[in-house]
């Protein structure tokens, strides 16, 4: 059981992680920038992974021993007719490709949502039409040999995570859209690696205070230079690390009830219309 769940769960994972990085690009680019200019690549993407990756795996565990033990206590119940039910649906090879077939055509839900809001409608149409025309003979002929009943499982988990790693990215993008507009950072896109750290700046050529001493979001920091988000403005800046000292940092700082950014871009717009 252990061996054939892995099978499926490890070309899940791989191919979850394989998209993640474009997650990450399109998170970013809500404040324009790239993950690069922010001092993120690869290496630094999976070390902040790290951690989430073990809570994943932590939390898989568990679930995955009670799904088998529950899937035990039914057949038990069930005096064996649960297992019956299931090796008698096996046995049906155009049925189990089938079920493979909608569930690839399925795993396209997420990359339509990422070009854009489709109805529901249109989703249903894309799953079963992709199930039906472009899944479903070549996954009865790999149901032939066991080496092509291997290769379906590899396939199917490999789209499973790359659709799930389509809705991931979507929530990612929504998730940076949130900090942008409220300043503060869901769990979702902390557990990807995103850095919700503030801070107060200084000159460290006159001390003096910089931003009016507002506090200034961290992206990251890349060849030399901090990269900041005002908060106040909108803006994105980019200031060399030699010429900035950072005063005071805050990480996931609590916000009061109604902030949200845009205060002083708000004024300078109304401003520049009563001037006009």
């Amino acid at each position: 059981m252990i061996e054939r769940i892995g099978s499926v769960i490890v070309p899940i994972g791989v191919a979850l992680y394989a998209v993640l990085y474009l997650g990450v690009q399109s998170m970013y680019s809500v404040f324009q920038i790239t993950p690069e200019q922010a001092g993120i690549d690869q290496s630094v993407l999976l070390g902040r992974l790290m951690g989430t990756l073990i809570l994943l795996l932590l939390v898989a565990l568990p679930a995955l021993g009670v799904i088998v033990g529950l899937g035990w206590l039914a057949d038990k119940v069930t005096f064996g007719t649960v297992g019956r039910l299931v090796n008698a649906v096996r046995r049906r090879p155009w049925l189990i490709a089938a079920i493979a077939a909608l569930w690839c055509g399925a795993t396209y839900w997420g990359l339509l949502d990422v070009f854009g809001d489709t109805d529901l409608a249109v989703k249903v149409v894309v799953a079963v039409g992709l199930g039906v025309l472009a899944f479903l003979v070549p996954f009865r002929l790999l149901r032939r040999k066991p080496v092509g009943r291997a290769g379906m499982k590899v396939l199917v988990g490999a789209l499973t995570g790359l659709g799930l790693g389509f809705l991931l990215i979507m929530q990612m993008t929504l998730g940076a859209i949130e900090v942008q507009e409220t300043g503060k950072a869901n769990e979702l896109i902390t557990y990807v690696g995103f850095q919700d750290q503030w801070a107060v700046l200084r000159s460290a050529e006159n001390d003096k205070p910089l931003y009016d001493s507002r506090w200034m979001m961290l992206l990251g920091e890349s060849n030399g230079a901090y990269v900041l988000y005002d908060c106040d403005r909108f803006e994105t800046i980019r200031r060399s690390m030699d010429k900035t000292i950072l005063e005071s940092i805050q990480l996931e700082p609590e916000r009061e009830t109604g902030f949200k950014c845009g205060t002083l871009a708000e004024e300078a717009q109304t401003a520049e219309a009563t001037g006009q």
